[in-house]
């Protein structure tokens, strides 16, 4: 943000954020290829804000005022979240939306394998990751007042047709696996089995934030693809980023000795995840991953389509991303079966 946008963005604070002083500063996190975020420094404390990122912008894509609705709906919750603040739904203050939510102290772990932990630190964090994800499965809707956060009906059968319209939309080049993977899912979507829970959408170890010395969730973040619907979205969700690669860019699991390093099988974490919710075994899993894999898929293509229009928060980051796209496409196949 330049000068002009702090001080507006200040202003603003003074009238919206009780006992804001200013002036303010303002540092970019290399995170939130989507919504762009920024620590906010002011005499009277620290803060963040998340904002529509400029430009064009997909239908639906980038709402931050949903962001802000769950977040403080789930104040009080065993779902731990940041403080919301104050939503700005006026344009004209910085050029889009935006919302200021409190700064929560605490670690964040980008890799899930965690190279610096112990084998119990490990198994600790894995653990917590499982317990806050039932948590937020099991939060009662109508209680918070998020019965209507997303649109009734068969979750899965709506997402498809949601991401395909949005990965269309944002097609670049062809990518045959990609077409292969959308047809075997709407030829394989699993019948309407009626769960509805609120659903975060891209539940990872690095959209969490940890208490310093302890494996003990302080605030999980990133809800812009949040809704209501199918629990096993999120669950499937995380079993596929730990198929990828480990390190910076696939963050994930592929390769790792799992069990050396007490981390959890993919097994292990789902049936610790039914446990926790009084459930039984998942039956026809790989479809849930498969769908995990073409969601994302269709994300990155996305990402790569706000960078080559100039419009990504971190360009450079946004191209290699999109690159993955055949890949993930490829990988949500062996996921299928396909």
């Amino acid at each position: 943000m330049d000068a002009a946008q702090l001080e507006a963005v200040a202003g603003w604070m003074a009238r919206h954020v009780p006992g804001f002083e200013g002036p303010v500063k303002a540092r970019k996190f290399d995170v939130g290829q989507s919504n762009p975020t920024f620590r906010l420094t002011a005499p009277s404390g620290s803060y963040v804000l998340r904002r529509k990122p400029p430009g064009v912008l997909l239908k639906s894509a980038h709402a931050v005022d949903r962001e802000f609705r769950v977040q403080r709906a789930l104040a009080g919750t065993d779902v731990p979240v940041p403080k919301m603040l104050a939503l700005c739904e006026d344009d004209a203050v910085i050029g889009s939306m935006f919302y200021v939510m409190e700064d929560v102290a605490g670690r964040n772990i980008a890799d899930p394998s965690m190279p610096e932990a112990t084998p119990q630190e490990r198994a600790a964090i894995m653990a917590e990751m499982h317990r806050v994800l039932a948590a937020i499965h099991d939060v009662d809707i109508n209680a918070v007042g998020l019965s209507d956060y997303g649109p009734p009906g068969d979750y899965y059968a709506r997402q498809l047709g949601r991401w395909t319209k949005q990965y269309r939309a944002s097609e670049t080049e062809p990518v045959p696996a990609m077409d292969r993977l959308m047809g075997w899912l709407g030829a394989h979507l699993p019948p309407d089995d009626g769960q509805r829970t609120l659903v975060h959408g891209d539940y990872r170890v690095d959209n969490m934030l940890f208490a310093p010395d302890e494996p003990q969730c302080r605030a999980v973040l990133d809800w812009e693809l949040s809704t209501i619907g199918h629990p096993f979205a999120d669950l499937a969700g995380v079993i596929m980023q730990w198929q990828l690669p480990p390190g910076p860019e696939g963050r994930g699991l592929a390769g790792v000795d799992r069990a050396g390093a007490g981390l959890p099988s993919d097994e292990a974490f789902v049936q610790a995840y039914c446990e926790r919710r009084g459930i039984d075994a998942i039956d026809g899993f790989g479809f849930y991953v498969a769908f995990a894999f073409f969601r994302m898929a269709a994300i990155l293509q996305g990402v790569k389509k706000r960078a080559l229009d100039g419009n990504a928060s971190n360009p450079d980051k946004a191209l290699r991303l999109g690159a993955f796209v055949p890949r993930f496409a490829e990988l949500g196949l062996e996921a299928a079966g396909a």
